[in-house]
């Protein structure tokens, strides 16, 4: 099963309160065709369509096309801060490696 950890919950909903646009938008997690290694992580607000699997979470929804949710569903989605970087962080057991930067992830 997909987790948001509360840290990563905690700022989602923060975007969602600060942005009006983002008002009854879900947070889609998709997997894009990149780099070396094959796929990236794309994460952005968007509307649900038909086919998405929807994952209620506090205060909001995650949605999943149907060709990512097997490559994801054991993942985990963090938030981190530190002295030169902020962001959103996903450890996924599935992944079988990754190119030299870290960009682009193989299955």
């Amino acid at each position: 099963m997909l987790t948001i950890t509360p840290k990563a919950a905690e700022k989602i909903n923060d975007f969602i309160r600060a942005e009006e646009s983002l008002k009854g938008k879900s947070l889609r997690l998709k997997l894009a065709p990149s780099g070396c290694a094959g796929y990236e992580y794309k994460i952005a607000f968007d509307e649900k369509i038909a086919g998405d699997k929807v994952l209620p979470q506090n205060g909001f929804d995650v949605i999943v096309d149907a060709e990512t949710m097997p490559l994801v569903e054991q993942a985990t989605i963090d938030y981190a801060e530190d002295e030169t970087s902020s962001g959103f962080r996903i450890k996924n057991p599935l992944e079988k490696s990754s190119c030299g930067c870290g960009k682009s992830k193989q299955f």
